[in-house]
């Protein structure tokens, strides 16, 4: 079974994909929003529903690193790339604006939940700087409660927890600009 997301409410569909051959268009009426939008088989970027998708935590070691949002009864497993700069988590909302998403149905993380900066330090090395949003419901580092004014560096494998989810860091290995 393959979903496609509707560009417009952003509701799931699933379908039989193995009813169809690669290359044949498929037209598609969100049932929520009644919204029509046709895809390609074989040819669009259509993803495995996640329970059934392989995901690599390390895909983006060459990068900046990647957090893995450990799966819960709320959402499955999933890998956010990070980037240079900041990272804003929270819940997945159409229109909410910010750039590291996480897929769930946890009420308990808001939709701007934490920042986690990615910077250089003075050496050239990457560092992971963990702030709160500010969130309703607070975010955990290794299980103690982060203040407003609280900056904690991460390393790999920290432990970040906000409502009910659990975050992992997965550093990255970033050459700096001419190194080989």
């Amino acid at each position: 079974m393959k979903r496609v997301r509707c560009p417009k409410c952003e509701n799931f569909i699933t379908f039989d994909e193995t009813k169809y051959q690669d290359g044949q268009q498929l037209v598609f009426e969100c049932p929520d929003c009644h919204k029509q939008f046709g895809i390609r088989i074989g040819v669009s970027k259509l993803r495995a529903t996640q329970r059934e998708e392989q995901l690599d935590e390390q895909e983006n070691a060459e990068a900046c690193g990647s957090i893995v949002v450990v799966e819960n009864v709320f959402h499955y497993k999933q890998v956010i790339p990070l980037h240079m700069g900041d990272n804003v988590f929270g819940r997945h909302v159409q229109g909410s604006g910010i750039n590291c998403p996480i897929e769930t149905v946890d009420p308990s993380v808001d939709t701007t939940h934490c920042i986690i900066r990615v910077q250089r330090n003075k050496r050239g090395q990457l560092q992971y700087i963990l702030r709160d949003a500010p969130s309703n419901t607070g975010t955990f580092y290794m299980n103690e409660i982060l203040r407003d004014q609280d900056r904690i560096r991460l390393e790999e494998g920290s432990i970040i927890t906000i409502g009910a989810t659990t975050l992992i860091l997965r550093v990255g290995n970033e050459l700096k600009e001419g190194e080989q």
